[in-house]
């Protein structure tokens, strides 16, 4: 049965990005399915065998290891504060940012993320038959984050077409950002967030190829890739700073999000008699029960999504903790696979601003399509998850 779901929901996803597509004659579906079997062989590795288990048993201690070593900055800094055996959000989850933030500088700064960003991207590119400069951006975004992407490839921002720019920011909101791996590892199964951020850059590739078809020509598939020339203390000095900025936002878009979203729950509770993400749970209860989760859960699973989609995916994994015991394994596995990304309205501006900071033109085309871009990325999140339904 979860088999005859699980194909019924991939074609649900398809179709209704088939239903927003801007040239449904240029789709290239050779690609579109050798990717989607990729996802399947991927998430069969990662989650069902013994390589998968060890593979990401590896990297989850290395992001323990790493969590180790930033915490004892935040100890000699902030040591004190808080109660003897208590972990503030804040403290334990949101400033170890700036320590990932400081080992992704150094990577950038001796050339092994360009590297690795540039090779993987062309690889990519012979499977996903789009440009170059696509390919490598989606990687791009998974290592270095959404906004600052966009510097790495600035030079060329102003030249591209609407189309591209597409792809470019549909990526961005697709993936998520390896600074904040180690914090969602604190938060839901590593497993389930290393899968879901491979598997997001396939789903990404396959719905904008769907809602966004073009074909590249050679003379205009061009990498240029911007390096800023900074001397290494000056590089370290610019990326703690660029970790503690992440760190403080996120933090104030959760005080933000978590108190407006209690006091919109009592508003609900003493007119309706039911809070607002109960009632949302019911809009998207029909999605969770297509990417496989039971029935009797689906209006709770359908209350996280939403949350997720209208605030963050940091409130909607708080939330998940919260609720776990009521959820079965295989439910929380879904889930938490739909939560890794940064498909949520937040997003949008986010995009949009840096697009906007490094070209105003293109940062206005970007906002028109906002909406769009966002339905895209949350299809994304909703093919990964369904993938995931396939094997658990």
């Amino acid at each position: 049965m979860k088999y005859l779901l699980g194909i019924f929901g991939i074609i649900v996803v398809l179709g209704l990005a088939f239903l927003a597509s801007n040239n449904r004659k240029q789709i290239k579906y050779k690609p579109l399915i050798l990717m989607v079997i990729i996802q399947l062989v991927f998430a069969t590795l990662l989650l069902n065998t013994k390589f998968g288990f060890i593979m990401i048993q590896g990297i989850a201690k290395i992001f323990s290891k790493l969590l180790e070593y930033a915490n004892s900055g935040v100890e000699f800094v902030f040591g004190g504060i808080a109660n003897k055996g208590s972990a503030p959000f804040f403290l334990s989850v949101l400033l170890p940012i700036v320590f990932i933030s400081v080992l992704i500088g150094i990577l950038q700064h001796f050339k092994i993320l360009p590297f690795l960003m540039k090779w993987i991207g062309f690889l990519l590119s012979k499977i996903n038959r789009m440009g170059k400069l696509e390919s490598y951006n989606a990687i791009a975004s998974a290592m270095v984050g959404q906004s600052e992407v966009f510097i790495t490839v600035k030079k060329q921002l102003g030249k591209l077409p609407p189309n591209r720019l597409y792809t470019l920011c549909a990526s961005a909101m697709s993936t998520v950002s390896m600074s904040i791996v180690g914090a969602y590892m604190t938060m839901i199964e590593p497993k389930y967030v290393v899968t879901a951020i491979v598997l997001n850059l396939f789903g990404g590739f396959i719905i904008t190829s769907i809602i966004n078809p073009y074909t590249v020509k050679e003379e205009e598939d061009l990498l240029v890739i911007q390096e800023e020339k900074q001397s290494f203390f000056e590089m370290l000095g610019e990326y703690i700073l660029d970790g503690f900025k992440v760190a403080i936002i996120v933090g104030a878009m959760l005080i933000g999000f978590v108190a407006l979203m209690a006091a919109i729950d009592n508003v609900f509770e003493m007119i309706f008699g039911l809070s607002f993400q109960h009632l949302l749970g019911y809009v998207f209860a029909p999605f969770a029960f297509i990417m496989g989760i039971p029935a009797s859960e689906v209006v709770s699973a359908g209350g996280i999504m939403a949350t997720k989609l209208v605030t963050n995916e940091f409130v909607a994994m708080m939330n998940l903790s919260h609720m776990a015991s009521h959820f079965s394994g295989r439910t929380l596995g879904i889930i938490s696979v739909f939560l890794v990304s940064f498909a949520n309205f937040s997003s949008i501006g986010i995009i949009a601003g840096a697009v906007k900071g490094l070209n105003e033109k293109q940062g206005n085309v970007v906002a028109k399509f906002g909406l769009r871009l966002l339905y895209g990325a949350t299809l994304v999140s909703m093919l990964s998850a369904i993938i995931v339904s396939l094997i658990l």
